[in-house]
């Protein structure tokens, strides 16, 4: 037996980076997997990299109905929901002088409407089956700041504001909530940053180094597993260190 066994789990923005690195850890535990994302065929191609039960869906988080589409689809496929990951994101960086009401907007509505719709889809089916995990991706952003980042900054902090919100309201009927804040993460992205910002952002952190994809993914493999079961409203910081 692997931790979620015969557990079905639905995650968004899960065609690539951590998203995708979290569909695999999941999978590998023995969890039925629906991978929703913008992008339906990278969404079809990273479930049928996994090898296991799952499937990939097109879901805009932002549209409601996409997202009890996107959940539609695991009950009617496997009978149940029993983990919900709030992942998908977008970043249009820019100084607040700079930045237009567009690239507030986005951000805004991607991270934070589209993890208010996830949440409270999920947990009107996990109420009525009296157990279930969500989990949502916020940031270290949400709890420092960040240069050029108002925008994500302010949906990353609103991401911790609501889910210890909905924990509260949850936890009677057996649904836990919790987040997750990465830091420094490896990916493609940040590989891409000018050198001279990755070796700042490098100094600040005691480990001395960037994290893997993996290592959010089995943060995450903890808060939608019973390993967790008295853990809700909670915010794990993967940082290494950085910004204690």
């Amino acid at each position: 037996m692997t931790l979620l066994t015969d557990k079905v789990a639905v995650i968004t923005g899960g065609a690539q980076g951590l998203g995708l690195a979290m569909a695999q850890e999941l999978s590998r535990e023995g969890a039925r997997v629906v991978i929703g994302d913008l992008d339906g065929a990278r969404a079809r191609e990273a479930a049928a990299s996994l090898g296991g039960e799952a499937v990939g869906v097109a879901c805009d988080v932002v549209d409601a109905e996409q997202v009890q589409a996107l959940i539609d689809t695991a009950r009617q496929r496997w009978g149940s929901l029993d983990v919900f990951v709030n992942n998908a994101g977008i970043t249009r960086d820019a100084t607040m002088r700079t930045m237009d009401e567009d690239a507030f907007d986005q951000v805004i509505q991607v991270h934070l409407k589209g993890c208010w719709n996830g949440t409270r889809l999920a947990a009107a089916v996990m109420r009525e089956q009296k157990a279930g995990a969500i989990v949502n991706i916020s940031s270290l952003s949400g709890k420092v700041g960040m240069v050029g980042q108002t925008n994500y900054s302010a949906a990353k902090a609103g991401i911790v504001g609501m889910t210890k919100a909905a924990a509260k309201e949850m936890a009677h009927h057996g649904v836990r909530v919790n987040a997750i804040a990465p830091g420094l993460i490896r990916s493609a992205m940040t590989e891409a940053m000018p050198s001279k910002a990755w070796e700042q952002k490098m100094a600040e952190i005691p480990m001395q180094r960037a994290g893997e994809p993996a290592e959010v993914a089995s943060v995450a493999l903890f808060l939608a597993s019973d390993l967790s079961s008295y853990m809700t409203g909670t915010v794990l910081e993967v940082t290494g260190g950085r910004f204690m």
